[in-house]
């Protein structure tokens, strides 16, 4: 892990609202806003907080959205000034690099237990966020993904409390390894049958290693 005892920055939360986009009106729950106190983490989201189209943000493997603070500097430039949480995460960060996280690691978060899943691979509504498309793409191409967690066990968080790796995962797979097997034409054989392997990656990308491991066999 990067130096530094990780930690949570802030807390996040946000319920669905429509939006317009492009003539159409859109639900999303990526607006979210800093809160204080402590905040509860249940078994699919945090108290207060929902997922607009939970079959695609939320869910058991995507409960609790993680995006590091280290990030918001390179995104400053093109940006602005943001604040934390504008990129929808529930917990912002600092100490959880995407190069050195692994898939399955288990997180003591406040007195919530997590687990990492995946990173987040951007849809359009992070376009709608800022009212540019091209942020999707700098997002996934830079690496700047952040990572989601299941709960397995639940508690409370808030801003400040220290966030403990009480199990690193046995194999060397990183948020940003997953990344780059995702995005890869032809991507290393060994490491994406590695990664297609992992119990705590969710079915949807096992799978797709799995289709990817059968075109490179073709």
């Amino acid at each position: 892990m990067p130096p530094g005892r990780p930690s949570i920055v802030s807390v996040n939360v946000g319920l669905p609202r429509t939006v317009e986009w492009r003539g159409e009106e859109v639900s999303t729950a990526i607006f979210k806003s800093p809160v204080e106190g402590a905040v509860r983490v249940g078994a699919l989201n945090l108290d207060g907080d929902r997922q607009a189209d939970p079959e695609v943000h939320g869910g058991t493997y995507k409960a609790v959205y993680l995006y590091p603070a280290e990030h918001y500097a390179a995104w400053h430039a093109q940006l602005g000034a943001l604040a934390w949480g504008a990129f929808g995460e529930n917990l912002t960060t600092t100490g959880l690099l995407e190069d050195e996280v692994r898939v399955g690691d288990r997180l003591r978060a406040g007195t919530a237990l997590l687990v990492v899943t995946q990173p987040r691979f951007p849809c359009f509504k992070l376009g709608i966020r800022f009212g540019r498309p091209d942020v999707e793409k700098r997002f996934l191409r830079d690496g700047l993904t952040g990572f989601y967690a299941a709960v397995a066990g639940e508690g409370e968080v808030r801003a400040g409390d220290a966030i403990t790796v009480v199990e690193r995962a046995a194999h060397p797979v990183t948020i940003a390894e997953v990344v780059s097997l995702y995005a890869s034409k032809r991507p290393d054989r060994e490491r994406l049958a590695r990664a297609a392997g992992l119990p705590a990656l969710p079915d949807r990308l096992r799978q797709k290693f799995q289709r990817k491991l059968g075109a490179l066999d073709a």
